[in-house]
């Protein structure tokens, strides 16, 4: 009898033990099943789109707003500093925004870093002659993912174009898409 009831008592232990992690990997499915949507929901803008409603702070304590960034075109750019791509097109976005400073664009590039000492080191390192500044959790936004994006948005909001790529700010074909461009709106 005594055999009998250990036996029972272990069979009793083994299918709550059972039942236990059934129960933990019940939650633990349900919980990337929600993880794996929310992903999915993820909003990814494209042209067409009406920008993301922002209000951002740069460094040099400019607040830049969209659809209300004083009337220009924006120039919107996602980077991170480990990101060679970023490094490699921050001289010819310095050259295009002081050509068009003057001209109705804007350039603010934004660094996802959660570094804030890389951040500051790269501005220092590179001086970028547009506005940035450091912000995590913008680019969620905008459904961006990769470094370098780029999108030209209107002064009331729309966005143009996206470039989900580096790019020679400084081409021929850059310059006339620009020219033309600001022509119309």
């Amino acid at each position: 009898m005594g055999i009998q009831l250990d036996y029972i008592v272990s069979a009793m232990r083994s299918f709550k033990t059972d039942h236990l992690l059934i129960l933990l990997l019940c939650i633990l499915s349900g919980a990337l099943v929600f993880e794996i949507n929310a992903s999915i929901r993820q909003p990814v803008v494209v042209e067409g789109d009406t920008a993301p409603d922002f209000t951002i702070t740069a460094d040099n304590g400019q607040t830049v707003t969209v659809p209300h960034f004083q009337g220009k075109l924006l120039v919107l750019n996602f980077f991170a500093t480990w990101c060679g791509p970023c490094i490699e097109e921050v001289p010819s976005l310095s050259e295009f925004a002081k050509q068009y400073a003057d001209k109705g664009v804007t350039v603010l590039s934004i660094s996802v870093d959660q570094n804030e000492q890389a951040y500051k080191n790269f501005v220092a390192k590179y001086k970028p002659a547009f506005l940035t500044v450091r912000e995590r959790n913008l680019h969620e936004k905008f459904g961006t993912f990769m470094y370098p994006e780029t999108y030209l948005i209107t002064a009331d909001g729309k966005v143009l174009r996206k470039i989900a790529a580096s790019a020679d700010w400084s081409t021929p074909d850059v310059s006339q898409y620009f020219d033309g461009l600001l022509r119309t709106l």
